[in-house]
Protein backbone atom coordinates (compact mmCIF):
# COMPACT_ATOMS: atom_id res chain seq x y z
CA UNK A 1 0.00 0.00 0.00
CA UNK A 2 1.08 3.15 -0.78
CA UNK A 3 1.54 6.50 1.28
CA UNK A 4 0.31 9.29 0.31
CA UNK A 5 -0.96 13.19 1.40
CA UNK A 6 -3.39 15.60 1.71
CA UNK A 7 -3.74 16.30 -2.32
CA UNK A 8 -3.91 12.60 -3.05
CA UNK A 9 -6.47 11.90 -0.51
CA UNK A 10 -8.80 15.05 -1.77
CA UNK A 11 -8.23 14.37 -5.47
CA UNK A 12 -10.03 11.03 -5.28
CA UNK A 13 -12.44 13.34 -3.28
CA UNK A 14 -12.98 15.03 -5.83
CA UNK A 15 -13.04 13.17 -8.85
CA UNK A 16 -16.61 12.43 -6.73
CA UNK A 17 -17.70 15.78 -5.11
CA UNK A 18 -15.96 18.39 -6.96
CA UNK A 19 -15.70 21.83 -6.37
CA UNK A 20 -17.32 23.29 -9.13
CA UNK A 21 -20.34 21.35 -7.84
CA UNK A 22 -20.97 24.01 -5.45
CA UNK A 23 -23.21 26.79 -5.09
CA UNK A 24 -21.39 30.39 -5.86
CA UNK A 25 -20.32 32.05 -2.82
CA UNK A 26 -20.31 28.04 -0.67
CA UNK A 27 -16.68 28.45 0.81
CA UNK A 28 -15.72 24.85 0.00
CA UNK A 29 -12.26 23.38 0.29
CA UNK A 30 -9.33 23.86 2.38
CA UNK A 31 -9.78 25.62 5.50
CA UNK A 32 -6.90 24.99 7.76
CA UNK A 33 -3.48 23.51 7.41
CA UNK A 34 -1.79 21.85 4.47
CA UNK A 35 -2.24 18.79 2.44
CA UNK A 36 1.75 18.72 0.91
CA UNK A 37 1.23 16.45 4.60
CA UNK A 38 1.70 12.56 4.70
CA UNK A 39 -1.81 11.72 6.05
CA UNK A 40 -2.28 7.84 7.41
CA UNK A 41 -5.86 8.55 9.15
CA UNK A 42 -8.80 10.53 8.04
CA UNK A 43 -12.04 11.83 10.52
CA UNK A 44 -15.15 12.57 8.58
CA UNK A 45 -17.70 14.89 10.14
CA UNK A 46 -20.79 16.59 9.96
CA UNK A 47 -19.55 19.71 11.88
CA UNK A 48 -15.99 20.84 13.41
CA UNK A 49 -16.06 22.20 16.56
CA UNK A 50 -13.58 21.50 19.56
CA UNK A 51 -14.37 18.23 20.47
CA UNK A 52 -14.36 16.79 16.77
CA UNK A 53 -10.93 18.29 16.76
CA UNK A 54 -10.08 16.73 19.83
CA UNK A 55 -11.38 13.27 19.10
CA UNK A 56 -9.30 13.90 15.57
CA UNK A 57 -5.70 14.57 17.96
CA UNK A 58 -7.06 11.08 19.76
CA UNK A 59 -6.71 8.74 17.20
CA UNK A 60 -3.70 10.46 15.36
CA UNK A 61 -5.54 11.66 12.39
CA UNK A 62 -4.26 14.75 10.19
CA UNK A 63 -6.90 15.18 8.02
CA UNK A 64 -10.32 15.95 9.22
CA UNK A 65 -12.93 16.14 6.40
CA UNK A 66 -16.38 18.41 6.97
CA UNK A 67 -19.49 18.37 5.42
CA UNK A 68 -20.37 21.88 6.84
CA UNK A 69 -17.28 24.86 7.02
CA UNK A 70 -15.56 26.11 10.04
CA UNK A 71 -15.13 28.79 8.21
CA UNK A 72 -18.60 30.06 6.61
CA UNK A 73 -17.77 33.75 6.52
CA UNK A 74 -14.58 35.70 6.21
CA UNK A 75 -12.55 36.46 9.60
CA UNK A 76 -11.06 39.80 10.53
CA UNK A 77 -8.69 38.08 12.90
CA UNK A 78 -8.18 34.36 14.62
CA UNK A 79 -8.68 35.08 18.09
CA UNK A 80 -7.27 32.67 20.29
CA UNK A 81 -9.71 33.24 23.18
CA UNK A 82 -12.62 32.55 21.41
CA UNK A 83 -14.44 29.29 20.42
CA UNK A 84 -13.58 29.43 16.58
CA UNK A 85 -9.88 30.79 17.46
CA UNK A 86 -9.28 27.77 19.82
CA UNK A 87 -10.51 25.14 17.06
CA UNK A 88 -8.20 26.85 14.51
CA UNK A 89 -5.09 27.06 17.00
CA UNK A 90 -5.67 23.56 18.04
CA UNK A 91 -5.42 22.16 14.47
CA UNK A 92 -2.73 23.88 13.98
CA UNK A 93 -0.70 23.18 16.66
CA UNK A 94 -1.21 19.58 16.31
CA UNK A 95 -0.76 19.40 12.57
CA UNK A 96 -4.27 18.35 12.26
CA UNK A 97 -5.82 20.25 8.31
CA UNK A 98 -9.64 20.73 7.81
CA UNK A 99 -11.38 20.11 4.21
CA UNK A 100 -15.06 20.93 3.59
CA UNK A 101 -17.32 19.41 1.03
CA UNK A 102 -20.48 21.12 1.41
CA UNK A 103 -23.24 21.99 -1.47
CA UNK A 104 -20.87 20.48 -3.86
CA UNK A 105 -21.38 17.09 -1.84
CA UNK A 106 -25.13 17.71 -1.33
CA UNK A 107 -25.16 17.60 -5.14
CA UNK A 108 -22.95 15.15 -5.77
CA UNK A 109 -24.50 11.94 -7.32
CA UNK A 110 -24.03 9.35 -4.56
CA UNK A 111 -23.83 12.18 -2.30
CA UNK A 112 -25.89 13.55 0.63
CA UNK A 113 -29.36 14.23 -0.75
CA UNK A 114 -29.16 10.70 -2.80
CA UNK A 115 -27.85 9.12 0.88
CA UNK A 116 -31.07 10.44 2.31
CA UNK A 117 -33.21 9.87 -0.58
CA UNK A 118 -31.62 5.95 0.13
CA UNK A 119 -32.73 6.04 3.57
CA UNK A 120 -36.30 7.03 2.78
CA UNK A 121 -36.89 4.48 0.44
CA UNK A 122 -37.52 6.38 -2.38
CA UNK A 123 -37.47 5.30 -5.61
CA UNK A 124 -36.77 6.54 -9.85
CA UNK A 125 -35.37 9.83 -8.23
CA UNK A 126 -34.60 12.84 -10.05
CA UNK A 127 -33.28 16.49 -9.28
CA UNK A 128 -35.21 18.97 -7.64
CA UNK A 129 -33.40 21.99 -8.21
CA UNK A 130 -30.63 22.07 -11.17
CA UNK A 131 -27.67 23.95 -10.01
CA UNK A 132 -24.89 22.22 -12.07
CA UNK A 133 -24.97 21.63 -16.11
CA UNK A 134 -22.63 20.82 -18.75
CA UNK A 135 -22.55 22.58 -22.22
CA UNK A 136 -23.19 19.89 -24.85
CA UNK A 137 -20.17 20.13 -27.61
CA UNK A 138 -20.13 18.16 -31.58
CA UNK A 139 -16.96 17.55 -32.93
CA UNK A 140 -17.10 16.74 -36.94
CA UNK A 141 -13.66 15.44 -38.04
CA UNK A 142 -12.52 14.52 -41.36
CA UNK A 143 -10.68 10.92 -42.17
CA UNK A 144 -9.77 9.61 -45.02
CA UNK A 145 -11.05 6.00 -45.50
CA UNK A 146 -8.26 3.76 -44.43
CA UNK A 147 -8.29 5.50 -40.83
CA UNK A 148 -12.10 6.34 -40.07
CA UNK A 149 -12.60 2.98 -37.79
CA UNK A 150 -9.17 3.69 -35.98
CA UNK A 151 -10.29 7.77 -35.28
CA UNK A 152 -13.83 6.39 -34.57
CA UNK A 153 -12.70 4.13 -31.61
CA UNK A 154 -9.87 7.01 -30.32
CA UNK A 155 -12.93 9.38 -29.48
CA UNK A 156 -14.94 6.83 -27.99
CA UNK A 157 -12.66 5.45 -25.79
CA UNK A 158 -12.03 9.35 -24.99
CA UNK A 159 -15.80 9.76 -23.57
CA UNK A 160 -17.30 11.23 -26.78
CA UNK A 161 -20.57 9.94 -28.06
CA UNK A 162 -22.00 8.82 -24.84
CA UNK A 163 -25.34 8.82 -25.24
CA UNK A 164 -27.90 8.11 -22.43
CA UNK A 165 -27.74 4.45 -21.62
CA UNK A 166 -25.15 4.29 -24.98
CA UNK A 167 -21.66 4.48 -25.81
CA UNK A 168 -19.74 5.33 -29.07
CA UNK A 169 -22.68 6.72 -30.87
CA UNK A 170 -21.50 8.68 -33.58
CA UNK A 171 -22.17 9.89 -37.68
CA UNK A 172 -20.33 9.48 -41.04
CA UNK A 173 -20.98 10.55 -44.12
CA UNK A 174 -18.95 11.00 -47.09
CA UNK A 175 -17.96 12.80 -49.26
CA UNK A 176 -14.03 14.05 -51.20
CA UNK A 177 -11.15 16.08 -49.55
CA UNK A 178 -9.21 18.40 -51.38
CA UNK A 179 -5.73 19.82 -50.19
CA UNK A 180 -2.47 21.06 -51.77
CA UNK A 181 0.44 20.76 -49.59
CA UNK A 182 3.05 23.82 -49.66
CA UNK A 183 7.11 23.37 -48.75
CA UNK A 184 8.18 21.73 -45.49
CA UNK A 185 4.77 19.78 -45.29
CA UNK A 186 5.32 15.89 -44.83
CA UNK A 187 1.75 14.76 -46.17
CA UNK A 188 0.46 11.52 -45.32
CA UNK A 189 -1.13 11.67 -48.83
CA UNK A 190 -0.24 13.45 -51.78
CA UNK A 191 2.91 15.62 -52.77
CA UNK A 192 4.10 19.21 -52.28
CA UNK A 193 2.79 21.91 -54.48
CA UNK A 194 0.08 19.26 -56.01
CA UNK A 195 -3.47 18.99 -55.39
CA UNK A 196 -4.77 16.09 -54.01
CA UNK A 197 -8.55 14.45 -53.41
CA UNK A 198 -9.04 12.41 -51.05
CA UNK A 199 -11.56 9.98 -50.51
CA UNK A 200 -12.99 10.85 -46.96
CA UNK A 201 -15.66 10.42 -44.53
CA UNK A 202 -16.69 13.03 -41.93
CA UNK A 203 -17.37 11.54 -37.98
CA UNK A 204 -19.46 13.33 -35.86
CA UNK A 205 -19.97 13.12 -31.81
CA UNK A 206 -21.32 14.67 -29.02
CA UNK A 207 -19.12 15.41 -25.85
CA UNK A 208 -19.53 17.24 -22.49
CA UNK A 209 -17.03 20.09 -22.32
CA UNK A 210 -15.26 18.63 -19.67
CA UNK A 211 -13.97 15.96 -22.14
CA UNK A 212 -13.07 18.92 -25.18
CA UNK A 213 -9.18 18.48 -24.60
CA UNK A 214 -9.21 15.10 -23.65
CA UNK A 215 -11.00 13.89 -26.70
CA UNK A 216 -9.56 16.53 -28.72
CA UNK A 217 -6.02 15.57 -27.65
CA UNK A 218 -7.02 11.42 -28.65
CA UNK A 219 -8.59 12.63 -31.96
CA UNK A 220 -5.07 14.32 -33.02
CA UNK A 221 -3.13 11.32 -31.56
CA UNK A 222 -4.83 8.79 -33.98
CA UNK A 223 -5.50 10.98 -37.03
CA UNK A 224 -2.83 10.08 -39.63
CA UNK A 225 -2.57 13.25 -41.00
CA UNK A 226 -0.55 16.17 -40.21
CA UNK A 227 -2.94 18.90 -40.13
CA UNK A 228 -6.70 17.43 -39.39
CA UNK A 229 -9.61 19.46 -40.45
CA UNK A 230 -12.39 19.44 -37.81
CA UNK A 231 -14.69 22.06 -35.93
CA UNK A 232 -16.13 22.03 -32.28
CA UNK A 233 -19.77 23.67 -32.03
CA UNK A 234 -21.38 24.40 -28.92
CA UNK A 235 -25.00 22.68 -28.72
CA UNK A 236 -28.32 24.78 -27.30
CA UNK A 237 -28.41 21.53 -25.19
CA UNK A 238 -26.99 20.56 -21.80
CA UNK A 239 -26.06 17.26 -20.06
CA UNK A 240 -24.89 16.15 -16.66
CA UNK A 241 -27.74 18.17 -15.17
CA UNK A 242 -27.34 17.97 -11.44
CA UNK A 243 -28.51 20.21 -8.37
CA UNK A 244 -29.92 20.09 -5.29
CA UNK A 245 -32.29 17.59 -3.41
CA UNK A 246 -33.88 14.79 -4.41
CA UNK A 247 -37.69 13.79 -5.38
CA UNK A 248 -39.01 10.11 -5.96
CA UNK A 249 -41.82 7.64 -5.29
CA UNK A 250 -42.44 5.82 -2.12
CA UNK A 251 -42.89 2.06 -2.56
CA UNK A 252 -46.33 2.35 -1.20
CA UNK A 253 -48.64 5.44 -0.31
CA UNK A 254 -48.51 6.26 3.37
CA UNK A 255 -50.48 9.19 5.17
CA UNK A 256 -48.80 12.06 6.12
CA UNK A 257 -48.81 10.90 10.10
CA UNK A 258 -47.13 8.02 8.81
CA UNK A 259 -44.95 8.85 7.01
CA UNK A 260 -44.09 11.60 9.44
CA UNK A 261 -43.28 8.59 12.05
CA UNK A 262 -40.90 7.29 9.00
CA UNK A 263 -38.95 9.97 8.44
CA UNK A 264 -38.46 9.54 12.33
CA UNK A 265 -37.35 6.41 12.46
CA UNK A 266 -35.34 6.36 9.49
CA UNK A 267 -33.16 9.34 9.99
CA UNK A 268 -33.19 8.11 13.90
CA UNK A 269 -34.21 11.75 15.12
CA UNK A 270 -36.27 12.21 18.66
CA UNK A 271 -39.08 14.44 17.08
CA UNK A 272 -40.22 16.12 13.85
CA UNK A 273 -42.39 18.80 12.59
CA UNK A 274 -44.89 18.83 9.83
CA UNK A 275 -47.24 21.07 8.21
CA UNK A 276 -50.45 19.54 6.84
CA UNK A 277 -53.15 17.46 7.28
CA UNK A 278 -52.09 14.40 8.92
CA UNK A 279 -54.48 11.96 7.33
CA UNK A 280 -53.34 13.04 3.22
CA UNK A 281 -52.01 10.85 1.24
CA UNK A 282 -48.48 10.83 0.64
CA UNK A 283 -47.15 9.01 -2.78
CA UNK A 284 -44.35 11.46 -4.09
CA UNK A 285 -41.61 12.88 -1.82
CA UNK A 286 -38.90 15.55 -2.20
CA UNK A 287 -35.77 15.44 0.26
CA UNK A 288 -33.56 17.70 0.32
CA UNK A 289 -30.52 18.22 3.62
CA UNK A 290 -29.82 21.00 5.29
CA UNK A 291 -32.45 24.45 4.97
CA UNK A 292 -34.56 24.09 2.28
CA UNK A 293 -36.82 26.80 2.53
CA UNK A 294 -35.95 28.39 -0.63
CA UNK A 295 -37.10 24.71 -2.40
CA UNK A 296 -40.77 24.75 -1.33
CA UNK A 297 -41.60 25.69 -4.78
CA UNK A 298 -39.98 23.81 -6.52
CA UNK A 299 -40.78 20.56 -4.82
CA UNK A 300 -44.44 21.31 -5.73
CA UNK A 301 -43.36 22.25 -9.20
CA UNK A 302 -42.32 18.88 -9.67
CA UNK A 303 -45.46 17.29 -8.12
CA UNK A 304 -44.36 16.64 -4.47
CA UNK A 305 -46.93 15.62 -2.16
CA UNK A 306 -44.49 16.37 0.68
CA UNK A 307 -40.73 17.73 1.40
CA UNK A 308 -38.48 16.82 4.18
CA UNK A 309 -36.00 19.23 4.88
CA UNK A 310 -34.98 21.06 7.88
CA UNK A 311 -34.91 24.80 9.40
CA UNK A 312 -38.49 25.20 8.24
CA UNK A 313 -39.04 29.02 9.35
CA UNK A 314 -42.52 29.70 10.84
CA UNK A 315 -43.68 32.21 7.16
CA UNK A 316 -42.22 29.77 4.97
CA UNK A 317 -44.30 26.67 6.70
CA UNK A 318 -47.76 29.16 5.91
CA UNK A 319 -46.79 29.51 2.32
CA UNK A 320 -46.11 25.36 1.76
CA UNK A 321 -49.17 25.31 3.52
CA UNK A 322 -51.20 28.14 0.90
CA UNK A 323 -49.74 26.25 -1.72
CA UNK A 324 -50.12 23.37 -0.69
CA UNK A 325 -47.54 21.15 -0.55
CA UNK A 326 -47.20 19.13 2.91
CA UNK A 327 -43.44 19.42 4.45
CA UNK A 328 -41.71 17.00 7.39
CA UNK A 329 -38.90 18.81 9.14
CA UNK A 330 -36.66 16.38 11.00
CA UNK A 331 -34.05 19.17 11.53
CA UNK A 332 -30.78 19.81 10.25
CA UNK A 333 -28.69 17.31 12.19
CA UNK A 334 -29.92 14.63 9.67
CA UNK A 335 -27.30 15.20 7.18
CA UNK A 336 -24.65 13.37 9.85
CA UNK A 337 -25.94 10.34 6.74
CA UNK A 338 -23.04 11.57 5.18
CA UNK A 339 -20.17 10.53 7.85
CA UNK A 340 -20.37 6.83 7.19
CA UNK A 341 -21.56 7.49 3.56
CA UNK A 342 -18.14 9.17 3.03
CA UNK A 343 -16.21 7.06 4.96
CA UNK A 344 -17.52 4.34 2.94
CA UNK A 345 -16.52 6.02 -0.80
CA UNK A 346 -13.56 6.88 0.11
CA UNK A 347 -12.38 3.75 2.19
CA UNK A 348 -13.49 1.92 -1.27
CA UNK A 349 -11.59 4.18 -3.51
CA UNK A 350 -8.36 4.42 -1.47
CA UNK A 351 -8.39 0.36 -1.67
CA UNK A 352 -9.26 0.54 -4.72
CA UNK A 353 -6.06 3.01 -5.25
CA UNK A 354 -4.08 1.17 -3.04
CA UNK A 355 -3.40 4.04 -0.59
CA UNK A 356 -2.48 3.33 2.67
CA UNK A 357 -5.72 5.65 4.78
CA UNK A 358 -7.71 4.85 7.33
CA UNK A 359 -11.15 6.59 7.52
CA UNK A 360 -12.74 7.44 10.74
CA UNK A 361 -16.34 8.14 11.18
CA UNK A 362 -16.55 10.74 14.02
CA UNK A 363 -18.52 9.83 17.09
CA UNK A 364 -19.25 12.90 18.44
CA UNK A 365 -22.80 14.24 18.47
CA UNK A 366 -23.34 17.82 17.07
CA UNK A 367 -26.54 18.29 17.34
CA UNK A 368 -26.99 21.14 19.27
CA UNK A 369 -30.87 21.12 20.20
CA UNK A 370 -32.48 19.04 22.85
CA UNK A 371 -35.97 17.98 22.96
CA UNK A 372 -38.53 17.41 26.04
Amino acid sequence: MKTVNGHEIIYLFEQWSPKKYAMEGDPVGLHIGALNRTVEKVLITLDVNEEVVDEAIEIGATLIIAHHPPIFRPLKGIFVDTPQGRVIEKCIKNNLSVYAAHTNLDVATGGVNDMLAGLLGLLDTEVVEVTYSEPLYKLSVFSPDSHVDEVRQALAMAGAGAIGDYKGCSFTSSGTGRFTPNEGAKPFIGSVGKIESVSEEKIEVVLPGSLKQKVLKAMLKAHPYEEPAYDYFMLEQHTNELGLGRIGKLNEELTLGKFAEHVKSVFDVPAVRFVGNPSSIIRKVAVLGGDGNKYIHAAKRKGADVLVTGDLYYHIAHDAEAIGLNVVDPGHNIEKVMIQGVANYMTKACITAKYNVQFYESKIVTEPFQFI
